[in-house]
């Protein structure tokens, strides 16, 4: 990896002759108020997106941003402050206005130190330039031909295929210098069927940190296919009942609700300041015994992935619930040195002008020891979701609501009619204990999840096996 950081010099320190003393003087700067800890962000992101729409590409944008955050943290307080001049006299004015949220005598000694080791989970290349922008064009031509051919009924298919590259450099409160290029491509598929007036969509996609080459043939048809077919799908979707009854959720996206009940309720900040459900409960039983939750920041190419948290931490993989117990919060520096703990290599940050907070990476139930089928034979009467839409949740209760995309009626232990306007209304912790039974079929999300959080947008992978949820209510129309 010592590449990756030289990669990133030439890109973020050499044009403006920013050299290693330049850095220690900027951490002078820094810390010349006596701040506990903190760090310099140097980040370069381009990113482009394509979109066709009525069989025709007529949209592209593609936009170069950079800028140094300068952040300074006192106790609680962190002070930021960022410049998108690289000068030398705007990046010390940054650090000196960040560095004034301490107010101590403390001096903190530092010599830069580049970290040789870390890890190495996706090519540090631009995928922007990984293919042409004609081959780029040919690529949403084919999911417009592909999903138009599968069936006369469907109407309209807007597709976008977005790509970015970003570098990072990271300078930490030792003088520590990490580094990291991080590619990112998606493919979205979206398409309308019509039928005797009566409208419905389906969609599809995925990505992942590698480059446009990952849209094989076979891919780009797959995610035309499977939009289709839930489309179609959804025309022949009865009203959805509604109770309390017993839920089989699907495998991969599904996982979204565990990370948005569960998830955020494990993120460290929530926990200091007691305002997540899961507070106080570190070691208890919060959830059925056959439930594992994982976080894990190291899976290769995955969209959650990170070779370095935006601390400059290797990220890692880390238990959060064992066998129902609560055995871990996610942790950046700042909440993990407030509660005693360690970094877990959850410091995210949207970019250099937003402060670092504890984030998700890839969150995930493991796998249990039912087969899929199995679970949906055990069900007398329920609904399976196989995949979901949109949800919303209250850290605070972990109360949450999500609709289902694609969804099924269960009876008698077979799959039923499809059903639309599937909602699933409950609390993560009571939803958790209400696990009875989770399958051997783990699976990631396709790699188009995006997370959201105190404003700064993220992206994340998401994931789970079959799992059946006794007494959870469904909010239907029928």
């Amino acid at each position: 990896m010592t590449d990756c950081l030289s990669q990133a010099r030439s890109i973020l320190l050499d044009p403006y002759n920013i050299n290693d003393n330049d850095l220690n003087a900027l951490l002078g700067d820094l810390f010349a108020y006596g701040a506990d800890m903190g760090d310099i962000y140097f980040q370069a992101i381009n990113h482009e997106s394509w979109s066709i729409e009525d069989g025709e590409v007529k949209k592209s944008s593609f936009s170069n941003k950079q800028g140094v955050g300068f952040r300074a943290i006192t106790g609680e307080k962190s002070g930021l402050a960022y410049s998108e001049s690289f000068s030398k006299s705007s990046l010390q004015d940054a650090a000196k206005a960040a560095g004034t949220i301490a107010n101590s005598n403390k001096t903190l000694t530092h010599n830069i130190n580049p970290q040789t080791q870390q890890l190495d989970l996706y090519p540090p290349i631009n995928p922007i330039d990984s293919i042409t922008d004609q081959e780029k064009i040919e690529y949403l031509q084919l999911v417009d031909q592909k999903a138009r051919a599968k069936d006369h009924r469907v109407k309209e298919v807007i597709a976008t295929l977005a790509g970015s590259n970003e570098v990072v450099l990271i300078v930490d409160q030792n003088g520590r210098l990490a580094a990291d290029i991080r590619p990112m491509v998606r493919m979205s598929v979206n398409v309308i069927v019509e039928e005797d007036n009566r409208r419905e969509r389906g969609s599809s996609g995925g990505g992942g940190r590698v480059g446009y080459n990952f849209f094989d043939q076979m891919t780009i048809e797959k995610y035309a296919g499977e939009a289709v077919d839930q489309a179609l799908l959804n025309l022949e979707a009865i009203e959805a009942p509604a109770g309390e009854m017993t839920v089989v959720l699907g495998s991969g996206w599904p996982g979204v609700l565990i990370h948005e009940a569960i998830g955020h309720g494990l993120e460290g900040d929530f926990n200091r300041k007691k305002t997540s459900a899961f507070s106080g409960l570190m070691g208890e039983q919060v959830a059925s015994k056959i439930c594992t939750v994982i976080d894990d920041g190291t899976m290769k190419g995955e969209r959650g992935s990170l070779n370095i948290d935006d601390e400059g931490e290797p990220t890692q993989r880390t238990v959060l619930i064992e066998d129902g117990k609560l055995t871990n919060y996610m942790q950046d520096r700042l909440n993990a040195k407030l509660m005693n703990a360690k970094s877990t290599g959850n410091g995210r940050r949207e970019s250099y002008a937003s402060q670092t907070i504890p984030r998700m990476t890839n969150t995930f139930m493991m796998s249990g020891t039912h087969e899929h089928e199995e679970i949906i034979q055990s069900v007398d009467s329920g609904i399976y979701a196989k995949n979901f839409g949109g949800g919303q949740v209250d850290i605070t209760s972990g109360k949450f609501v999500f609709s289902a995309s694609e969804a099924y009626l269960i009876k008698d232990g077979k799959l039923g009619a499809p059903v639309k306007g599937a909602m699933l209304i409950g609390d993560g912790p009571s939803a958790l204990n209400q696990v009875s039974m989770i399958g051997n079929n783990l699976a990631l999300d396709p790699g188009i999840g995006n997370c959201g959080k105190d404003g700064q947008t993220v992206p994340v992978n998401v994931g789970q096996p079959t799992m059946r949820i006794e007494k959870l209510t469904v909010g239907g129309t029928a």
